[in-house]
């Protein structure tokens, strides 16, 4: 296929932005649930407060996501999926496919429950 290549990889460019399996997790989030909190996301994937801040500010800086403050008392914000980040719904979309489609199920005590093999094509 001509359209991969190594130089100046426009593959290696997207998964730097999008990042790793925790980053995909929180843009999971995005596409479920539109814009969130800082605290929804936390409960949410239950990840440490560093480790999400850091994943937001990198998501943020890739130009994926915006952060919006409101003056408010309290003061809040929220972030929220840029035109770039919507773009990457054909990419979930596949990731979610490919992962049904291809990945065993966890059962709730965390053992792979095998997926029923889907039909050979001739």
């Amino acid at each position: 296929m001509t359209e991969f290549r190594r130089e100046n990889c426009p593959i290696l460019r997207a998964t730097n932005a999008m990042g790793d399996q925790w980053s995909i997790l929180i843009l999971r989030e995005f596409f479920l649930e539109g814009p969130r909190r800082f605290q929804d996301l936390q409960d949410m994937l239950g990840l440490s407060p560093n480790t999400l801040s850091n994943r937001l500010k990198k998501l943020e800086a890739a130009g994926i996501l915006a952060r919006r403050a409101y003056s408010e008392n309290p003061p809040r914000s929220e972030y929220v999926l840029t035109e770039s980040g919507k773009a990457l719904s054909p990419v979930m979309t596949a990731l979610h496919r490919w992962g049904t489609a291809h990945t065993p199920d966890l059962s709730a005590d965390g053992q792979h429950t095998p997926r029923a093999t889907p039909p050979r094509r001739a």
